[in-house]
């Protein structure tokens, strides 16, 4: 009789421990379940947010690469968004107008992203958070030969790369 209670008992500390298990499994589950939902949020409100970052250019005068005064907020926003997101590496795109040789319009769009790499620089970006590439007259926005077609691709444009 004594070791038909010592068996009971043991099973029932068995069956006890077992259904703890399995309610802590469910809460992992549903905890996961939760937390893949607010980050698939998130995710969407980040990607939402740097689409909209990316639509923003900094815009030059002819023949120039100083960074304008009334830019430089476009940049410190871009700025503050590298900072806290220490996992993004932002390329900046110097372009410029048809007008110019190849090689004048490398240069020319190479000089215009080191000058906004500069000012993030200068604003608390780490410079491996900042890639430059220069396109130089390859990738125009508006393709007129007009000076409205050319002042729209004298820019900076800056695309994320969340790594």
């Amino acid at each position: 009789m004594k070791k038909l209670a010592v068996i009971l008992a043991s099973l029932m500390v068995v069956a006890c421990a077992s259904t703890q298990k399995t309610n802590t499994s469910q809460a992992n589950e549903n905890n996961a379940t939760a937390s893949a939902a607010a980050a698939k949020v998130d995710l969407g409100k980040l990607n939402a947010e740097i689409q909209q970052m990316e639509k923003q250019s900094d815009y030059f005068d002819f023949n120039k690469y100083t960074v304008k005064s009334e830019y430089m907020n476009v940049i410190q926003k871009e700025a503050e968004f590298l900072k806290t997101h220490k996992n993004d590496v932002v390329t900046l795109q110097g372009n410029a107008d048809e007008r110019g040789s190849e090689k004048y319009n490398l240069g020319l769009g190479e000089n215009r992203a080191d000058a906004v790499a500069k000012v993030l620089e200068k604003d608390g970006v780490p410079a491996d958070q900042i890639k430059m590439v220069s396109l130089g007259k390859d990738k125009p926005r508006l393709t007129c030969h007009k000076e409205k077609c050319w002042k729209e691709n004298r820019r900076v444009d800056f695309l994320h790369n969340l790594g």
